[in-house]
């Protein structure tokens, strides 16, 4: 391993939340950049000025706090995650709120925890209300998002087995592992976060690029194709045009995407740095099959009913319409279960060759049931649905043969004993978290519907559901005050799981 200089070794010393304020800072020089390109002096300004400032700051603290022994503990990179989600976001609101100043810094700070979160849900509906700027500003911040949890699946949540990890573990939710039972373990915490940073950046920049490459091929504009392919990337559906249906890309262009979306299956398609690794490569992967069975067949099932729909209006000489209503629910379906949130612009094809309404409550249920453990995909993960379907599947067979013995196979082989146990506690954690946030929104003020569409949304991290799932969208700069800030703090919790915040309050966590 090559040396490191002093000063680098001193940087990389530093807190990991000082760490990303400053990488934070630094990154608002590029839409700083661009709108001085563009000449739009008083964007350019605001976040120059906002960089500079908060490199001022991280440079002061950075000073103030060199010689000291870092606290290397289970507890430290989990709370800064957790800091980073809650007050990183009042720094990306400077630039917003200068670059802007007929906006409230609430609004601004709702859009950027929405952004880091890869939430997407946004308070300007208008797409013409915020600047170019602006818009690159809301994606940059989501694909920073999308890269963090990248990073801290494999540094901070699979060593505490979070995130998704408590269900391939042999050790309890939120403890360590021990050295004897996972190599990572035995590597000091700041040591594990740059070896990944390295590993995973390029990998995450490249298919970024390449992604923008493909969109600009396809007829997208440059700064449109840039946002769409980070939003893609990190699953935050942020989109400068109002969605992917306002676009020219086409089918072709939407069938890039969604080759792209498939990162958010499962991290054996960019990565084996996990616990979740399997020996039988992606084809065995429980996550990806899933996914693609839930991709092929829900469509299936709308188009059958679709059909049975065009059938009784009489509609069969549309039957034209019928592929592109099949492709535009396999997109969306994809978009969904992976929490992006992009419709297809056929989306609207399925309803009027059939004459019927596609229900949002098939997108809710496929955003809550999410896409891969360690992806940038929210929702409650397909690993977890894996658990709990095979412990169905067995129960059922013991129904037949109580005194059979089961073979886990390949597949099962990634799954604890107990792991379907642990699967549906997460789930009854998620279902009081949709009850608990769903009742605090009608007690600030919002109707049950839009309440619990708004719950789903947050935290499944589908922001776009806000604009499908209801018969109307829902006009989130209309909520007051109140329910604004418990969508915050539902994005947050919907980001970092239950129970990565119950592992914060463990006793044994703040030993460590």
């Amino acid at each position: 391993m090559s040396q490191q200089s002093p000063f680098r070794s001193g940087v990389l010393q530093l807190p990991l939340f000082l760490l990303l304020v400053g990488v934070v800072s630094a990154s608002m020089f590029i839409p700083s950049v661009y709108a001085l390109v563009v000449r739009d002096h008083d964007a350019s300004r605001a976040f120059f000025y906002s960089g500079l400032l908060g490199m001022i700051v991280f440079t002061m603290i950075g000073i103030a706090h060199a010689g000291r022994t870092p606290r290397h503990g289970a507890l430290g990179p989990l709370m800064s995650l957790l800091s980073a989600f809650v007050f990183l976001p009042i720094l990306m609101a400077v630039p917003f709120v200068e670059a802007m100043p007929n906006t409230r810094f609430m609004h601004a700070y709702f859009e950027m925890v929405s952004a880091i979160t890869t939430t997407g849900a946004t308070m300007f509906r208008d797409p013409d209300r915020l600047s170019d700027t602006l818009d690159l500003w809301r994606a940059q911040v989501g694909w920073m998002g999308g890269l963090l949890m990248w990073v801290a699946a494999s540094a901070i949540l699979a060593p505490l087995h979070l995130g998704g990890f408590e269900v391939t573990s042999q050790a309890e939710p939120g403890r360590r592992n021990m050295p004897d039972s996972n190599r990572m373990a035995a590597i000091n915490p700041r040591q594990r976060l740059v070896r990944v940073v390295r590993t995973l950046a390029p990998i995450y920049t490249a298919l970024t690029l390449l992604l923008w490459v493909l969109l600009l091929a396809n007829g997208e504009a440059p700064l449109i194709a840039l946002c769409h392919a980070m939003s893609v990337l990190a699953t935050s559906g942020i989109s400068p045009i109002g969605g992917v249906q306002t676009s020219d890309i086409g089918v072709s262009g939407e069938a890039v995407m969604l080759l792209f979306m498939l990162f958010a299956l499962s991290r054996l398609t960019f990565s084996k740095d996990t616990v979740t690794a399997t020996q039988g490569g992606l084809w065995t992967d429980p996550e990806f099959r899933i996914g693609a069975v839930i991709v092929l067949g829900v469509p299936l099932v709308l188009f059958g009913r679709h059909f049975l729909g065009a059938y009784d209006v009489e509609s069969m000489e549309n039957l034209g319409q019928a592929g592109y209503a099949f492709w535009g629910a396999i997109f969306t379906v994809m978009s969904f279960l992976t929490t992006t949130g992009f419709v297809s612009e056929h989306w609207s094809e399925a309803q009027s060759w059939s004459g019927l309404a596609t229900p949002g409550l098939i997108l809710m249920g496929l955003a809550l049931m999410g896409g891969g453990v360690a992806t940038t995909a929210g929702g409650v993960k397909l690993l977890r649905v894996f658990a709990l379907y095979q412990n169905g599947v067995r129960e059922m067979e013991r129904l037949v043969h109580p005194n059979s013995v089961s073979s886990a196979g390949t597949a099962g082989r990634r799954l604890q004993s107990n792991g379907a146990f642990i699967a549906w506690i997460f789930f009854m954690l998620f279902a009081l978290s949709l009850a608990g946030v769903t009742l605090l929104l009608t007690f600030a003020g919002t109707d049950f519907e839009q309440a619990l569409v708004l719950s789903v949304a947050t935290l499944s991290t589908t922001g776009p559901l806000t604009e499908y799932a209801a018969d109307a969208p829902i006009k989130l700069i209309e909520l007051s005050l109140t329910a604004k800030v418990i969508l915050c703090g539902a994005m947050v919790l919907g980001r970092l799981e239950t129970l990565a915040i119950i592992a914060l309050l463990t006793p044994d966590l703040w030993r460590a």
